[in-house]
């Protein structure tokens, strides 16, 4: 009776070790994402009960600007983020001096050309005000795809990184207005044209809009696919990358982004 006793309570006692030693993996798995408002943020938010599910727990933190999320990134205060493209991570490294590295991809939004004032490109008068991202690189494919529509001609072709300085032929003769990327949408009453993303008019609860850009980007410029970005000494670590799969492995994340952009397949694609 005693050694029934004693296995019982050494079972006893293993099983709460073992639950123990659980819950201290689930605490030192917690996982904390920083992401800026609109379609990645909402998409982190869709897979936190599938990493849950896989031991992972997830906090999504949002900024609201383009700056802070790699700054806490590299300063260790997050894990991960969620909000750029490899163009845009090249140009704050070389900038900066950031220590960080792509882990995985997440989402390519198909940018547009977008107009309240014109229903397409063939109407759009000489000298029209045109809104663009004054950053260097969402500046650079925002013109690229002014170039695919036949509005202007760069000295440097299709290469990446181009400014309004890099125009080498403009017959509308186009009046360029640089803007900070969340702001663009909102320059749109007062411009003719303006090159923005489709997941800002979702943000603004027009997701209708959305689907009314006059030309799309496309999904061939993969380079600009949006993707998780962790510290360059924690790119390989386990849990990022465990994390990173259960978010491509996602019903959850894939019906999030797909109502994101009101079901329109011209307007994003899953690059993995």
């Amino acid at each position: 009776m005693t050694n029934k006793i004693n296995r019982r309570v050494v079972a006893a006692i293993a099983a709460a070790a073992m639950l123990g030693g659980w819950q201290l993996a689930q605490a030192a798995d917690k996982i904390r994402v920083a992401s800026t408002p609109g379609a990645t943020a909402d998409a982190i938010k869709a897979v936190i009960a599938d990493a849950k599910s896989q031991g992972l727990d997830v906090e999504l933190v949002e900024f609201t600007d383009w700056t802070v999320p790699n700054e806490a990134v590299n300063n260790g205060d997050v894990d991960l983020n969620f909000f750029q493209h490899q163009a845009f991570l090249n140009n704050v490294i070389k900038e900066r001096g950031y220590q960080l590295k792509f882990v995985g991809l997440g989402l390519l939004q198909n940018i547009g050309i977008y107009s309240e004032r014109y229903q397409s490109l063939a109407d759009v008068p000489a000298k029209a005000k045109v809104a663009i991202a004054n950053d260097p690189v969402n500046q650079g494919r925002g013109l690229a795809l002014l170039q695919k529509a036949g509005l202007i001609r760069l000295r440097t072709g299709d290469a990446p990184g181009a400014t309004v300085a890099d125009i080498s032929d403009n017959p509308k003769q186009l009046r360029f207005y640089e803007v900070e990327g969340p702001q663009l949408i909102r320059s749109l009453p007062d411009v003719d044209l303006a090159v923005l993303w489709p997941s800002y008019f979702v943000s603004a609860g027009k997701k209708e809009q959305a689907s009314k850009a006059l030309a799309y980007s496309g999904i061939a410029d993969r380079f600009y696919a949006m993707g998780f970005v962790a510290q360059t000494s924690r790119a390989d670590d386990p849990k990022l990358r465990k994390f990173v799969q259960v978010f491509q492995n996602s019903a959850a994340v894939k019906q999030a982004i797909s109502q994101q952009f009101n079901n329109d397949p011209k307007l994003y694609t899953l690059p993995w």
